[in-house]
């Protein structure tokens, strides 16, 4: 909550009056015997930040807000809370704007649509042009995708791309830095190749070989390139558990798989589940947003199911790096998934569980499904999208993968 001036002026009052915004109207009489004989009084400022915040957090049952006028925004404690009209919808998310910091307003949005139901701020184009884009808020439009009114699906859609567009900035660089740094050790081949030398790289690792007296350098070993290895020199499989509970890590993975479709020495694959499989690899190559609402977040998972289909684009399966994204709690054959996975760690795919990919705290996942699963090779563990690219070079260069998540994931802590 951001800082606001004391009723008092003092530190004590400044202080109590703050247990008084998070404590709700209930603490009034206690608070006020804190504060002495002043009593306790909120500015005009706290009182409206007092009302925005009860019209979330009280226990009672709030009507159904409004888009027009109403009585949310007013002074005066948590009557907000209480019934004594409709919240005004609109006033309501410019108090919430303007008295609170954006970490702060992305936490209270997502509340009040989840506490209250409060729908309404997806379903009207000027509401939903006034909130601030986050991914939970995205999360939300993804599950409520089918009930969303025709007027407001451009502005929908304008706010997903407006996070998309965000996460992939945040994150583009690094991926293409880190896996065209992890192809580039390995481009050079001995077969010579005018047409194919590598100059650059050539005379500085020759230089030593420099004849001062001939002023020529001459040269103990050529280096070229192997333009074979150019264009889809890896096959890269997304496989995305698209349950409910994994909003955060759908979103943040197709963001990933719409950066490595991007990528020409990469032949990328993404494919989300729950019982049923959905190849969206083209979507996700044309555009990210328009793979995001193909998601349909909910339902039940049958993993072998999905780790199946995507068997059939591991043409070289030393030359494929196979990533599912899911909490591992699988509602189909659990034994058939395993030898599913082990077989093909066997066959040289390198393989990655993400049990989250996100920014947020420790997953829910299937703890003993993940320690079976990381015995046989595929490491198991929670990501964050800064972790993801230096995982996927370790991968392409032939890295220990579960040294690796190992190293990271001490890391991150």
């Amino acid at each position: 909550m951001e800082e606001s001036a004391s009723p008092s002026g003092s530190p004590a009052g400044h202080s109590v009056s703050r247990w008084r915004l998070i404590l709700g109207e209930a603490a009034q009489k206690q608070l006020e015997g804190m504060n002495g004989a002043g009593g306790l009084h909120l500015t005009e400022e706290e009182a409206i930040m007092d009302a925005a915040l009860a019209a979330i957090y009280d226990d009672t049952t709030e009507d159904a807000p409004s888009t027009g006028g109403g009585s949310g925004g007013g002074s005066g404690g948590r009557a907000a809370g209480r019934g004594r009209g409709s919240v005004n919808l609109s006033r309501w998310l410019g108090d919430v704007r303007s008295l609170f910091s954006e970490d702060v307003v992305s936490i209270i949005q997502n509340d009040a649509i989840e506490r209250r139901g409060w729908k309404q701020l997806l379903f009207e184009p000027e509401l939903l042009a006034s909130v601030k884009p986050d991914i939970q808020m995205v999360g939300t439009l993804m599950a409520l995708k089918g009930k969303i009114p025709e007027k407001t699906k451009d502005t929908a859609r304008m706010l997903v791309k407006a996070v998309v567009d965000e996460l992939m900035a945040r994150m583009k660089e690094d991926m293409r830095r880190a896996v065209t740094g992890a192809l580039n050790k390995r481009q050079h081949t001995p077969l010579p190749s005018l047409s194919g030398l590598d100059w650059k790289r050539t005379i500085q690792r020759n230089l030593k070989h420099y004849n001062v007296e001939r002023r020529i350098l001459i040269p103990e070993r050529f280096y070229y390139f192997d333009r074979a290895r150019r264009s889809k020199e890896w096959t890269v499989i997304l496989d995305i558990d698209q349950s409910g509970s994994m909003a955060d890590s759908v979103i943040w993975a197709s963001v990933t798989g719409a950066i490595f479709a991007s990528m020409p020495a990469l032949d990328t694959r993404v494919v989300v589940f729950d019982t049923e499989v959905v190849d969206l690899t083209e979507q996700c190559a044309d555009d990210p947003v328009d793979m995001l609402f193909g998601i349909q977040l909910g339902g039940g998972t049958d993993i072998n199911k999905s780790v199946a289909y995507c068997e059939n684009f591991i043409e070289d399966p030393k030359k494929t790096l196979f990533i599912m994204v899911t909490d591992l709690y699988e509602g189909g054959n659990q034994s058939a998934l395993v030898r599913r996975m082990r077989e093909m760690r066997e066959s040289g795919v390198r393989t990655l569980c993400l049990l989250a990919l996100s920014d947020s705290g420790r997953p829910f996942y299937d703890e003993r499904l993940a320690k079976q699963l990381s015995r046989d090779g595929t490491p198991c563990f929670a990501c964050t999208p800064g972790m993801l690219p230096e995982l996927v070079a370790g991968a392409l260069q032939g890295q220990d993968m579960s040294a690796l998540a190992d190293k990271l994931t001490a890391k991150k802590g």
